[in-house]
């Protein structure tokens, strides 16, 4: 521990409007609970770039003890949030399976991933775990036109280069006709198309 200059907040003056946060180059600072908090004192440089992008006037610079800043845990903090950006981009628009064009630049060479569209708030680890890396499609076989979607869906299959398919639905049985969807999307594209299935359980747990 030092004394240093660095970055205080005054919780009594900041509304939590986050206009501070993009000025923080180290990223030393996020909004929690609804205000601004440090991270950690190592991301602070104690320069201020931050101060006069807060409406409300809650930043200043004091001196206090606080540990060192780090630029290398800096860098590894910057590392770590791009690789949660990760989990989380969708690199395609839209989603929804009624309204995806056939023949879509993003299908090409792609890794489909097709969920009920109640498995994305069901599941709570959703974008972690199952949608990294595909590109996904969503739909309701129960209440969706489930014979246009297995239609589409086999033009899809049929016109691009589809790698693999994952089917992601919920343990009721309406929900499982997404499988149904599938075997005859599958069927129409005469393409042997490997596929994974993952159900999520009433309770939001992967079965």
């Amino acid at each position: 521990m030092v004394t240093r200059k660095i970055i205080e907040i005054d919780v009594a003056l900041c509304n939590g409007c986050g206009e501070c946060i993009p000025n923080c180059a180290e990223g030393a600072l996020k909004i929690v609970d609804g205000k601004a908090k440090i991270v950690k004192d190592s991301y602070c440089d104690g320069l201020g770039a931050c101060l006069g992008h807060c409406p409300q006037g809650a930043l200043s610079i004091i001196e206090r003890e606080a540990e060192e800043f780090d630029e290398e845990a800096v860098l590894a903090h910057h590392k770590e949030a791009q690789n949660q950006k990760k989990f989380f981009k969708r690199p395609q628009w839209p989603v929804q399976l009624n309204l995806v064009a056939v023949e879509a630049p993003f299908f090409e060479n792609s890794d489909l991933l097709l969920a009920a569209d109640c498995v994305p708030a069901a599941y709570l680890n959703f974008h972690r775990r199952l949608a990294p890396g595909k590109i996904l499609l969503i739909g309701c076989p129960k209440l969706d036109d489930a014979p246009q979607y297995a239609q589409k869906l086999g033009e899809i299959l049929k016109r691009n280069t589809v790698k693999s398919l994952t089917v992601a639905h919920m343990e009721v049985p309406c929900c499982s006709g997404l499988n149904w969807i599938v075997s005859q999307a599958i069927a129409a594209s005469n393409k042997p198309i490997p596929v994974n299935e993952y159900v999520i359980g009433i309770d939001g747990k992967l079965q």
